[in-house]
């Protein structure tokens, strides 16, 4: 039987918050995104409509599991994360809460994966390697669908990193973008 999710999501918040304080060490961090981004990433996903969504860096799986709920029983979250160890946490978690099948998790370089995938995602949730973002830019914006949404997290925490990435999304056409100031900054692009 499924656990209760939102009893979960205080667990692996409350566990991240704990590791993350002891670790020196950033490859153990999980450095998960704040409750209230996996709020409004519920509700983005949820109001987009979204049935397909990418998420690049799944850590211990908490943001995934806000994207996997948010999607309901028909929409599938595809996750790509290089940490062994992280993934195997992270299907643990996506047990409990019962929402192991709408997630398939991909082991490997974010960078190197994106180049395989093939069809189209209504929604990417981007929280990785920042230092990887320009490079992954082509395969993003080919897999972002039309009418889909992009996010990426830290976009005010690490804005001066983010900066590149950010204007080419606010010069470039057929994009609309917004920076929303929850958590730790959240970059929105819409692609026309």
């Amino acid at each position: 039987m499924a656990r209760d999710l939102q009893s979960l999501l205080t667990d692996i918040e409350r566990k991240g918050f704990e590791n993350d304080a002891a670790e020196t060490e950033r490859a153990r961090k999980y450095l998960n995104i704040t409750k209230d981004t996996g709020e409004l990433l519920q509700v983005l996903v949820k109001t987009s409509g979204a049935r397909r969504v990418l998420e690049i860096g799944t850590s211990n799986g908490y943001s995934t599991l806000w994207l996997a709920n948010a999607l309901g029983p028909s929409g599938m979250v595809t996750t790509l994360e290089q940490n062994p160890h992280k993934i195997e946490e992270a299907q643990h978690y996506f047990l409990q809460a019962g929402l192991a099948e709408r997630i398939d998790i991909m082991q490997g370089d974010a960078t190197a994966l994106l180049t395989i995938l093939t069809t189209p995602f209504d929604f990417i949730f981007l929280d990785a390697d920042r230092s990887a973002y320009m490079t992954m830019l082509p395969d993003l914006t080919r897999l972002l669908a039309s009418g889909g949404l992009l996010v990426c997290d830290n976009a005010i925490s690490h804005q001066q990193e983010l900066q590149p990435f950010m204007d080419y999304f606010i010069q470039e056409t057929g994009f609309d973008a917004a920076l929303v100031p929850v958590g730790k900054g959240e970059f929105l692009i819409y692609k026309h």
